[in-house]
C-alpha cells in the first residue's frame, strides 16, 4: 500500500512542490537515451514527474502506481494524456515489451518485504523485452542518511496558489536493521488541518541487490552514482538477457 503522502488527495496535490529538486531523475532519462527505448515502464510513478519527461520526447510510457490520488493529480498535468496511467502495485505490472523499466526516487526502497521484492523483479523482467534494461536506485546503508531526518533539518513552509501556506517536517521513528521508518507531518495553515504520513524504506546493500537481480535472471551492467546525492546512493542498471536463462 502506498504511503499517505501519495494516497491522500490533499497531500498528493502539494507533493511535487514539497520535493522540488529532481536532479535524481537525470540517470533515468539518460538511460532512456542510451538504450534508445521506445517503450518505458515507470514503476511507482507517483505524480508522474519522470514519466512525463520521456513521454514529451515521443516515447511510449506506461506509469503504474498503487496510489489513486497521485494518478488523479498527474492526469490533469500538461502532457498527462500522453502517458498510459495504470492503478496497480509494483508486483503486478502490466504486460508489455518495454525497452526500459524504472523505479525512481524511493520507489524500490518502498518495497520492503523480501517476497514482494522478488515478485516485483519477476514482474518487471516479464514486462521487459529481451535486452531491455531495469534502472533503479537505493540509498547506501553505510552512509546512514536517516541520521539527518529530523525536524531541524527538514522543517519548511511552502506557499501554494489556492491552498496557502503548508508547513512540513520529518521525524525519524525507528531503525531496525535495513528498515528505516520515519514520519512526515503537514500542517495546512489556512484551516489548521494536520496530516501525517509514515514511511518505511529498506536500505539494501549493494551485494543484496546484485544477488536478488541475479536470482531473477538479470545481468548487471552498471552501478552509478546519484547526481543529487553523490556518494550516498547506488543507481543500478540491469539487463534482461537476450536469450532465456
Amino acid at each position: 500500500m502506498a504511503d499517505e503522502c501519495f494516497r491522500h488527495p490533499r497531500l498528493a496535490v502539494v507533493y511535487d512542490r514539497l520535493d522540488p529538486d529532481r536532479r535524481d531523475l537525470d540517470p533515468y532519462l539518460r538511460a532512456a537515451e542510451e538504450t534508445g527505448a521506445r517503450r518505458v515502464l515507470d514503476i511507482g510513478c507517483g505524480t508522474g514527474v519522470f514519466a512525463l519527461l520521456p513521454a514529451g520526447r515521443g516515447i511510449e510510457v506506461t506509469g503504474v502506481d498503487p496510489a489513486r490520488a497521485s494518478l488523479d493529480v498527474v492526469r490533469h498535468k500538461p502532457g498527462g494524456e500522453r502517458v498510459r496511467w495504470t492503478h496497480c502495485d509494483a508486483t503486478t505490472p502490466p504486460s508489455l515489451t518495454a525497452g526500459l523499466a524504472t523505479m525512481t526516487g524511493n520507489a524500490a526502497q518502498e518495497i520492503t518485504g523480501p517476497e514482494d521484492w522478488q515478485r516485483t523483479l519477476q514482474g518487471i523482467r516479464a514486462a521487459l523485452r529481451p535486452g531491455g534494461r531495469l534502472v533503479f536506485g537505493t540509498r547506501i546503508p553505510a552512509r546512514r542518511a536517516w541520521e539527518e531526518w529530523n525536524r531541524e533539518a527538514t522543517h519548511g513552509v511552502t506557499e501554494f496558489a489556492g491552498v496557502g501556506a503548508v508547513e512540513s517536517w520529518g521525524d525519524l521513528l525507528d531503525v531496525s536493521g535495513p528498515l528505516v521508518t520515519f514520519r512526515w507531518t503537514y500542517v495546512f495553515v489556512a484551516d489548521g488541518q494536520r496530516l501525517t504520513s509514515v514511511s518505511t524504506l529498506r536500505c539494501r546493500a549493494r551485494q543484496e541487490v546484485e544477488a536478488a537481480l541475479a536470482a531473477q535472471g538479470y545481468v548487471m551492467e552498471d552501478v552509478r552514482d546519484a547526481p543529487d546525492r553523490p556518494g550516498r546512493e547506488f543507481v543500478f542498471v540491469a539487463r534482461r538477457p537476450e536469450t532465456a536463462r
